[in-house]
Formats: structure tokens, sequence, C-alpha cells
């Protein structure tokens, strides 16, 4: 007769590639998926920024389209990728439920783009030209990336030490993709 398992070991199977098994799995799975999503969809969002080049008659309304367009299509891309490889690695059939959540804990990629793409629609208020606004989304982008993962390791509990180390290592990344944006000169 199998043995009920503790809530504690549950939780620490959340990273395992065991199937999904109780509520404290499922919230371990959603604060991954959340985090991780967020930090990927804000570095998404600084490289789209960066690589959109010249723009045409409606550069700013271009570049938000471009920015939404794009995390829909990686949002897309991800929940295809958990999907098929959840199926691959259970060899389990798929119920909407399943497909369901993974849209849920994938969705952080599309609101990683909302911010870079707000501050470019509010640019015209702010009173920045394109240029302004192209370098405004790109620091929103990068304050994401950064603030996606220092929420990321205080929600684990990591120690100050830590969350000042991925915070530092993704301001690297951000100033990465800024620098590639000063030599690409566009």
């Amino acid at each position: 007769m199998a043995r009920a398992e503790p809530e504690e070991a549950q939780v620490s199977r959340t990273t395992g590639p065991g199937p999904v098994t109780g509520r404290a799995d499922r919230a371990g799975r959603r604060a991954h998926a959340d985090y991780t999503g967020g930090v990927y969809g804000s570095l998404l969002a600084a490289s789209v920024v960066v690589g959109a080049g010249s723009l045409g008659s409606f550069p700013r309304a271009e570049l938000v389209l471009l920015l939404m367009l794009t995390g829909v299509v990686f949002w897309i891309a991800h929940v295809h990728a958990q999907l098929f490889g959840a199926r691959l690695a259970r060899r389990t059939a798929l119920d909407r439920g399943t497909v369901l959540r993974v849209c849920r804990d994938e969705w952080p990629i599309v609101n990683a783009a909302i911010p870079p793409a707000v501050a470019v629609a509010v640019s015209p208020l702010l009173g920045l030209d394109v240029k302004g606004a192209v370098w405004l989304a790109l620091s929103v982008a990068v304050a994401g990336q950064v603030g996606w993962s220092v929420a990321a390791a205080r929600r684990v509990g990591a120690p100050r030490r830590l969350m000042a180390g991925t915070a530092l290592v993704n301001l690297v990344l951000g100033l990465l993709i800024i620098t590639f944006k000063i030599v690409l000169k566009h």
C-alpha cells in the first residue's frame, strides 16, 4: 500500500520531470514559469527594439505592433514546445486543462512586451521623437528584465547577495543589448 507523500516532498519535485501532482507542484511550476517568461520576454522585447532598424511611415505604431506580435509569436512557440515536449517525455495525450495551464504559464512572455510597447505609445506625451521613444522602450525592457529576475529570486527566498547577483547579470545582458544598439546605429 502506497503511503501519501508529504507536501514538502511534492514541493521539492517542482523542477523535476515527473507529472504534476498536487497543489504545491502546480504553484511551484506556475511561479517558475511566470518569472522565467518575464525575464525572457523582457530580453526579447529589448532585442526587438534594437533589431527594429528603420521603421516606415508610422514608426511608433509599427514598433508597438512589432513588440506585441513578436511577444505573441514567441508565446505560441513556447506553448507548442512545452506541449510537444511534455507529450514526448511522458508519452501522454494532451487534455484541455494541460493546454490551458501551459498557455497561462507562458503568458508572461507577452506581458513583458506590454511595458515597452506602452512606453513607445506614450512617448509623444513625453515630448520624445521616435529615436527617444526607441531608447525609452529599450530602457523599460531592460528594467523589466532586471525586475523580473529580482522578483524571482525574492519569491524563492534567495539571500540578498543572490538577488543582487541576478540583478547584475540581467543588467549586464541588458547593457550588452544596448551596446548592440549603439554599434548598429539604427
